[in-house]
Parts: C-alpha cells; sequence; structure tokens
C-alpha cells in the first residue's frame, strides 16, 4: 500500500493515502479487518486520511496496516437512502451551462448516479458524497453566500453534498430536500455515514 503514517498524541494514527479511493479502500478493509488490529476506539475518514483513534498499541497497528494489501476498488454494499429532490436550486442554470446542457438535463444526469458518503464533516451530519464523474466537476462559487438553507443540495468539485443546516457556503445550489440529515432526536443522529449509498429522486415542489 502507497501509505504513510504519523503518530498522534499517545494514542492515535493518522495514516494518509494518495487518493480518495484508497481512503474509501483503507476504511472499508478497517471495518472488516477490524478484529486483526490491536484495540480501535474510533475510526475516522477524511479526504485524504484516516484517523485511528484510541489505539492500545500505535506502533504495533502501524506495522499491521504495512503489510495490508488492499483491493483497488472497495465494495459499494452501504445501505442505500434515496433523497427526494426539489431542483430549483439558484445555480442550476449555472452549472447546466457548464456541463453544456439544459437544466432539465442538468437534473437528470445529477439524479441518475449513485453516489456513497466518503466522510462526514464540515457542520454535524454533512456528508461529502463522491460518485460524480469527473467531466462533471464544477467550481466552488467565486463568492460564497453568507448563508444557505438548510436541505440545500449543492456541488462542488468531486463532491455533492447536503446542508444539514443553515450555515454560510460556496458550494453551486441544484435544489433541495426536506430529508433531515441531522436530528439529536434520532438514534444515530446523522442520517449519512461513510459508506452509505445515496440517490437523488427528482420530485415537484409541494
Amino acid at each position: 500500500m502507497d501509505l504513510t503514517f504519523r503518530q498522534v498524541g499517545a494514542d492515535a494514527l493518522l495514516v494518509r493515502a494518495p487518493d480518495g479511493e484508497t481512503v474509501a479502500a483503507l476504511y472499508a478493509a478497517l471495518l472488516a479487518r477490524r478484529d486483526e488490529l490491536p484495540a480501535i476506539t474510533e475510526i475516522v475518514p477524511a479526504a485524504r486520511t484516516v484517523l485511528l483513534d484510541g489505539l492500545a498499541d500505535p506502533e504495533l497497528t502501524r506495522q499491521r496496516l504495512a503489510g495490508w494489501r488492499l483491493p483497488p476498488h472497495p465494495p459499494a454494499d452501504g445501505p442505500l437512502i434515496e433523497l427526494p429532490t426539489v431542483y430549483d436550486g439558484a445555480d442550476l442554470a449555472e452549472v447546466a451551462a457548464l456541463w453544456g446542457c439544459s437544466p432539465a438535463e442538468a437534473v437528470r444526469l445529477h439524479s441518475s448516479f449513485e453516489y456513497r458518503v466518503a466522510f462526514c464533516g464540515f457542520a454535524p451530519g454533512f456528508g461529502y458524497l463522491t460518485g460524480l464523474p469527473a467531466p462533471y466537476e464544477v467550481p466552488r462559487r467565486d463568492t460564497p453566500r453568507s448563508s444557505v438553507p438548510a436541505g440545500s443540495v449543492a456541488l462542488a468539485g468531486p463532491y455533492t453534498g447536503v446542508y444539514p443546516r443553515s450555515s454560510p457556503g460556496g458550494w453551486q445550489l441544484l435544489g433541495r430536500t426536506s430529508v433531515a440529515l441531522w436530528d439529536t432526536d434520532r438514534e444515530p443522529a446523522a442520517l449519512l455515514a461513510p459508506g452509505v449509498r445515496v440517490r437523488f429522486v427528482p420530485v415537484a415542489a409541494a
């Protein structure tokens, strides 16, 4: 594996991977082969790293991981969540222009892909969803909005995602969903977790 390791504090190890696919493969392997490693309290994937926290033996964990061989692509076998989406976002026309198609075709394209939660962050309940083909990557807005409504479905770079609450943001807005991404009265509170598959289902405005 083309991984690098850095111990963080007394009981954590930061594993850096060359790309997001390797992170996904490593995360899937860690979940499947956790019993082969010394005790781990928490496994936290990010864009290019996986943090292993609460390690019983960081050095022994590093040695074990250095000997692993990962499959090139992790299986996309997480649970599937469908998000009904009204595609009326303020940036839909701009995204369609970047894709060289009509807004209706942009809706068809965005909702035709199956996404996978690569990692979570930015805000409680926010999942970075991969699966958008490279030709459809779009830049962040030049000027971020001071407030993006909760439930906004958006794009930036290789990711798509849903704002779980109102917050500032610079992603391109395609539409909105009424599904709660973060609910403290629910267990777990976050609807999306790494490995979960997501589809956006176009619906008409109520």
